[in-house]
């Protein structure tokens, strides 16, 4: 199942919980999954007409004294030490990682201490928990989003009156598109940014889909524009090609670049270690003549979105490079697995990997034959080779 995001009239925390409310996801269910993380609330929906379009709004009805002034150390521990699923924690460990670093930015305050205010509330903590749960419940597999339309004017919040968007929506939305619209007031808060900005994988036109529900979100505002102020979720299942049933797949992935010309090499080796055990899915290192003349390596990392912040703070931490670039781009890959077959040399771990074709071909891992080499002192080729052999006589007889 996947999602595209429809934000025609911007994105906030309870458009986005309204909108997969309104895609079939029972408060009740909702309700008894987040009092696992917080106590004192209720939600209540209403349905509600814009422009003669059904939407459903959601009210999160706090019930005690709300203080409104968490840090981001304590939301951290709250989704830390629930029960919640390790994917609704990792996302909303992310959301929040993400408001704490632009308000960290924009007060000069430490990242751990630095206060959320409105965004510590009980309501945005359960519209941005709560999407990610509802997110596993309709089993969304991949979120895709349109560009997303930016307010103007100005707000006024704990801080005083300040434009829009709000500094914080900026710095969340930093190189992800974007594009202006005639609303006269804040469409995109730094709740649904963060949302936004850690579900999707792409922003831009609706991939080839086949629709299944769609669902709006209402929100609360009265934004002086043409459009409605909704949020439309399309959910529905990804069209495959049915002319080509190729075995390569696709996704989104993001390069991370950076140069060094003032590194110990022992550190390269260190950090392509560091790297993988943190979720990259490549790492290279490329010879680079650099300013002055000076001799120097580019460090190559490829990893998903998801991953992308942690491997930024890896490189800038472990290496001395001062600066990182990244892009997004796409990938495709063939479909890879560990498996054992019977060779010569008795039972043997190797990859299996699937063609474009959906032939399948055997490759020799190279610890495994290396072992073999040096235990029975022959050369490593003929160790390949005969795996290899034993691998096709395998495939043919299958």
């Amino acid at each position: 199942m996947i999602a595209y995001v429809d934000m025609f009239s911007g994105i906030s925390g309870d458009m986005t919980l309204g909108a997969m409310i309104d895609l079939g996801v029972p408060v009740s269910w909702l309700k008894k999954e987040l009092s696992s993380v917080l106590k004192g609330f209720q939600l209540k929906t209403n349905i509600v007409y814009q422009h003669h379009l059904r939407a459903t709004d959601i009210i999160v009805d706090v019930s005690e004294e709300d203080n409104s002034s968490r840090n981001y150390k304590d939301i951290k521990d709250l989704i830390e030490k629930s029960s919640l699923p390790e994917k609704v924690k990792e996302n909303s460990l992310l959301a929040f990682k993400k408001i704490a670093r632009a308000e960290s930015a924009i007060h000069g305050k430490d990242i751990e201490t630095v206060h959320f205010h409105e965004i510590g509330g009980i309501d945005s903590i359960v519209d941005i928990i709560g999407s990610f749960l509802c997110v596993e419940y309709l089993g969304i597999k991949k979120v895709y989003a349109s560009i997303i339309p930016l307010g103007s004017g100005s707000v006024k919040c704990s801080h005083g009156k300040i434009p829009v968007p709000v500094p914080a929506t900026l710095l969340i939305l930093k190189d992800v598109p974007v594009k202006p619209s005639d609303a006269a007031t804040e469409i995109v808060t730094p709740t649904g940014a963060a949302i936004i900005t850690t579900l999707a994988s792409s922003f831009g036109e609706i991939p080839e889909m086949r629709i299944k529900k769609v669902g709006y979100g209402s929100g609360k505002r009265d934004t002086g524009s043409s459009l409605p102020n909704l949020l439309r979720i399309i959910l529905g299942d990804a069209i495959r090609d049915q002319k080509k049933t190729s075995a390569a797949q696709k996704e989104t992935i993001h390069i991370v670049k950076t140069n060094v010309d003032d590194m110990s090499p022992e550190i390269s080796g260190f950090l392509m270690e560091n790297l993988f055990e943190n979720k990259a899915l490549d790492v290279c290192y490329v010879p680079v003549q650099m300013k002055k003349n000076r001799p120097g390596i580019q460090i190559e990392v490829m990893c998903r979105k998801k991953d992308l912040d942690n491997i930024i703070d890896i490189i800038l931490s472990q290496t001395t490079s001062i600066g990182v670039r990244y892009h997004e781009c796409e990938r495709f890959f063939l479909l890879r697995e560990k498996v054992f077959i019977k060779t010569l040399f008795g039972k043997l771990q190797v990859k299996k990997i699937t063609n474009p074709d959906n032939t399948v071909r055997f490759v020799p891992e190279y610890d495994v034959a290396k072992k073999i080499a040096k235990d029975k002192k022959i050369a490593l080729k003929d160790v390949y080779n005969q795996i290899l052999c034993d691998a096709a006589s395998l495939d043919q007889s299958s």
